[in-house]
């Protein structure tokens, strides 16, 4: 009994342990930067982004989003990071009481250079363009553009790593999404199973490819996200895969 008992606390500790590294920031430091916001309260022009990820609500990213300056979006490799943001220093468009909010970067705010004042998102400034429904969550409407601080902190995503197999015999491409903790992805390795271990080329936002002709072989993917963690998704997609299929793991980070 005694031996069962332990058994149980030992469990629950592991549980609240894994909680809390879960919330831990990856980064602990906060930074300075300005949100402004783009779209509707329903999500409108926030889908079809520069991340790949297509319909956010379909992928599980929802209204809790955000597209990237040039200085923060480091050429797509940062889609799927996630980011805890609070409005500061600015009381009179501040709502008060709300700590902060959690997005997830799922866009590109491109620069402009036909002004010389006011486009947040011309490098080297970090902007982040916030959907409406977020943006309101911290700051009244009317204020159209904020000073935050923000910080980069684990992303907690339900069930594992999703690959989208999309393109044609000759030019595999895979989107890569619903990626936790890191969220963002910074190497992957395909392999099929008659074939070795090939490195995929970055396309665009969290989307890779390869010139392999894989079809009908099992694929498994070797990916490192950016702080160095690494995994290995064997036999991911089975050899009857197809081109527009969307293949779930068991595993995340």
């Amino acid at each position: 009994m005694a031996s069962s008992h332990s058994l149980v606390i030992l469990t629950l500790f592991s549980i609240l342990f894994e909680n809390a590294v879960a919330r831990m920031p990856i980064d602990p430091r906060w930074y300075d930067a300005h949100a402004t916001f783009y779209g509707d309260m329903q999500g409108g022009e926030t889908m079809q982004g520069a991340c790949g990820y297509g319909n956010l609500f379909q992928q599980g990213y929802g209204l809790e989003t955000t597209a990237l300056s040039t200085a923060l979006f480091n050429e797509g490799y940062t889609c799927g990071a996630c980011f805890e943001i609070k409005c500061v220093n600015d009381p009179q468009w501040c709502i008060k009481d709300v700590n902060s909010i959690t997005v997830t970067a799922t866009n590109f705010c491109p620069p402009n250079y036909s002004k010389p004042d006011g486009n947040w998102c011309n490098p080297p400034q970090k902007h982040f363009d916030l959907s409406m429904r977020m943006f309101t969550t911290i700051a009244i409407y009317k204020a159209g553009i904020i000073p935050v601080q923000y910080r980069r902190v684990p992303c907690v995503k339900s069930g594992g790593v999703r690959f989208e197999l999309i393109g044609n015999p000759y030019f595999l491409m895979v989107l890569i999404y619903n990626v936790g903790n890191a969220g963002d992805v910074l190497r992957v390795k395909i392999k099929g199973s008659n074939t070795d271990w090939s490195p995929m080329t970055h396309n665009w936002g969290q989307v890779w490819h390869t010139g392999i002709n894989l079809v009908g072989q099992d694929l498994t993917f070797w990916i490192t996200t950016s702080d160095r963690k690494t995994l290995q998704f064997i036999s991911v997609a089975p050899s009857n895969w197809q081109f527009g299929q969307t293949y779930q793991s068991s595993l995340n980070f």
